[in-house]
C-alpha cells in the first residue's frame, strides 16, 4: 500500500514517502489557460511564469495562508504531484496525510480532504502543522513535558506547545514568508520608487534580510522599474532597509508567541525554559529571527535541522506510524 505525506505549503509543497524521504519539492503555483481554464504548467515549471505570462495565461497559488482558495486548482495540482511521486501506471490509490495550520476551521479541513479524494487518494488523513513539526523535528513531544515549536512557513506562522502527542496551547497567525516579501515590495517602492516582482523580493530577503540590524551591513544591486519615468533601473539598497521593511511583520509573530507563552500551564512553561523553542518552516532561515524570538521571550530558540522539510517529514513518519498518532490525526475519510 502506498503511503504520501503532504505538507500542503501556501508556497511550497512537500512530498514525502516512507523509505525515499522527501521526493517532491516545489513551489505550489499553477499557471492556467485563461480562455478554457486548462491547467498549462504546476510548481517550479509555472513558477517561472509567474509575473512573466502574456495576458493568456494567469500563474496563480490556489492557497492563501495555508487555507485553499481555489477548490479546483488545488485539485489538479494535488494530482499532478501524487501522480508525480507515485510514477507511471497506478492500480491503487496512495493513502494520503495532509499537514493543515493548527488554526483552519472545520469547513476548510473538509475542504482539504474533500479535495485529496478528489485527487486520487483512497483515504485522506488531516493532521495539524505544529505536531508533524514537531515530529519531524524530533521533538520526544509524547512525553509528559511541554516543548514549545514555532513553524513559519509562507503564509502562516504556527506556535503551539506540545505535551503528551496533543497542543495544550497554540496559536496561528497569518503571517509568513508571503507577508515579508509584500513588505519589502512595499517599503522599496515607498523609499526608492521602484516597482519590483515577487520572485526579486523573496531573493532579497533571501540575500540580505535579516530580523535585526546586522553590525556589518550587506548589500544588493536590485533590478526594477522606475515608478516615475516607468525606465528599468538598478537601485542599491542595504540589509537594514530590509529589516526595517519586516518588522512590523516579524513584530506580529513576536506577539502571537508571546501569547502562547502567556496561555501556557505553569508546569510546562518551566519545561519550555529548560528546553527552548524550536523553529521550523522555510522562513525560521531568515537570519537572526531565533535571536529576535530569544530576545522579545527571555527564552533560548534555535532552528531545527532541516528545517525547510520538518513537516513533510514529520507528516510521512505519523503515516507509518497510523495507530500511535491516531488521537493526533484530526479527520479521516
Amino acid at each position: 500500500m502506498k503511503k504520501i505525506g503532504i505538507d500542503l505549503g501556501t508556497t511550497n509543497i512537500l512530498v514525502y514517502m516512507p523509505k525515499k524521504g522527501v521526493v517532491i519539492n516545489e513551489p505550489s503555483v499553477v499557471a492556467v489557460s485563461s480562455m478554457d481554464k486548462k491547467v498549462i504548467a504546476v510548481g517550479a515549471e509555472a513558477k517561472e511564469m509567474l509575473g512573466r505570462t502574456p495576458d493568456t495565461i494567469v500563474a496563480q497559488r490556489p492557497l492563501r495562508a495555508g487555507v485553499i482558495a481555489d477548490y479546483k486548482i488545488t485539485e489538479a495540482m494535488l494530482r499532478y504531484f501524487i501522480n508525480k511521486a507515485i510514477g507511471g501506471i497506478r492500480f491503487f490509490r496512495p493513502e494520503v496525510m495532509v499537514a493543515v495550520p493548527a488554526g483552519i476551521t472545520s469547513t476548510e479541513r473538509r475542504a482539504v480532504i474533500d479535495v485529496t479524494i478528489a485527487a486520487g487518494a483512497k483515504a485522506a488523513y488531516i493532521i495539524k502543522e505544529p505536531i508533524v513539526a514537531a515530529i519531524g523535528a524530533n521533538i520526544p513531544f509524547g512525553s509528559a513535558s511541554g516543548h514549545m515549536i514555532i513553524d513559519i512557513g509562507g503564509g502562516t506562522s504556527e506556535m503551539a506547545v506540545i505535551s503528551l502527542g496533543g497542543i495544550v496551547t497554540s496559536t496561528s497567525v497569518r503571517i509568513g514568508g508571503n507577508r515579508l516579501d509584500a513588505a519589502i515590495t512595499e517599503f522599496i517602492r515607498r523609499k526608492y520608487n521602484l516597482a519590483i516582482g515577487e520572485r526579486t523580493a523573496e531573493e532579497i530577503k533571501i540575500n540580505i534580510g535579516s530580523a535585526l540590524y546586522l553590525k556589518e551591513k550587506m548589500y544588493m544591486d536590485v533590478r526594477g522599474r522606475d515608478m516615475i519615468g516607468g525606465l528599468p533601473k538598478i537601485v542599491q539598497i542595504s540589509s537594514d532597509d530590509i529589516t526595517e521593511a519586516i518588522q512590523s511583520e516579524l513584530e506580529g509573530i513576536v506577539a502571537a508567541v508571546k501569547s502562547v507563552l502567556h496561555d501556557t500551564p505553569p508546569e510546562l512553561s518551566a519545561d519550555v525554559i529548560d528546553k527552548g523553542i524550536t523553529m521550523s518552516g522555510g522562513t525560521s532561515l531568515l537570519r537572526n529571527i531565533d535571536k529576535l524570538i530569544t530576545q522579545a521571550t527571555g527564552i533560548q530558540a534555535y532552528t531545527a535541522e532541516d528545517s525547510l522539510y520538518c513537516v513533510a517529514k514529520g507528516t510521512g513518519i505519523a503515516l507509518e506510524n497510523l495507530e500511535s498518532y491516531k488521537r493526533s490525526i484530526l479527520a479521516t475519510k
